[in-house]
């Protein structure tokens, strides 16, 4: 078996003065302001989380009668941004924030990543969609090596998302527009999310027949992060 200890390199602070044109779900409406208020076990824990991808969003609102989607500007200057490359790093910080490395709270790879963002006003990153999230859950479970997770990066059409921190970041957004899903547009989402999640499976099953022998497991990574 090959080894590939985590680098802690696929990730770097940037400042940027771009503005993006993002989009956001919501199950029932955006009544307040904006605010970095989301549940805390999401991908990059607590924020407000836009998308580029305006699929992901909706697949994720189609179940709720009132969901809504907003089309959405941000002006990135002046914030201090954490981008991560689609690699371990990015899975790795994933992982810590959906409560899976609580087996080795206070390790060196804990702090790393408990700490990644500290600073930070927004994180930049791929979304782990309705197919890459069936690959994320394997490779925690321990079915897939690392190596398997990270081919199977560059065989997605990963959109990325935006992740608001702070206060700071959530007043430079811009709503553009807002639209309430009809009952015929979650009917379509929800057998779309099904399918893409069905690919998910069937991906997952190959990429772990091919690398099965390659790289190392998730507990392997944790226990070598101690």
């Amino acid at each position: 078996m090959k080894n590939s200890e985590p680098t802690f390199d696929g990730s770097h602070i940037i400042k940027t003065n771009e503005i993006v044109t993002l989009y956001h779900g919501s199950k029932s409406g955006i009544h307040d302001t904006i605010a970095p208020i989301s549940r805390k076990r999401c991908d990059f824990g607590r924020g407000f989380y836009m998308g580029t991808d305006k699929t992901q969003p909706l697949t994720l609102i189609c179940n709720y009668p009132n969901a809504k989607i907003y089309t959405l500007r941000i002006n990135l200057s002046d914030l201090n941004i954490l981008n991560l490359e689609a690699g371990l790093d990015w899975a790795l910080l994933i992982a810590y924030n959906r409560g899976k490395m609580e087996s080795i709270k206070h390790s060196t790879i804990y702090n790393h990543f408990a700490n990644l963002s500290n600073g930070c006003d927004m994180i930049i990153g791929y979304i782990a969609n309705d197919r890459m999230f069936v690959v994320l859950d394997r490779f925690f479970n321990g079915e897939i090596t690392d190596m398997a997770l990270i081919n199977s990066l560059s065989a997605l059409k990963l959109g990325k998302q935006y992740v608001a921190l702070t206060e700071k970041a959530c007043k430079k957004i811009e709503i553009l527009d807002e639209r309430e899903l009809t009952t015929n547009d979650r009917d379509k989402l929800k057998h779309k999310s099904e399918a893409n999640r069905s690919k998910g499976i069937a991906m997952a099953d190959e990429i772990c027949r091919k690398y099965r022998r390659d790289g190392r497991f998730f507990d392997e990574i944790l226990k070598a992060g101690e």
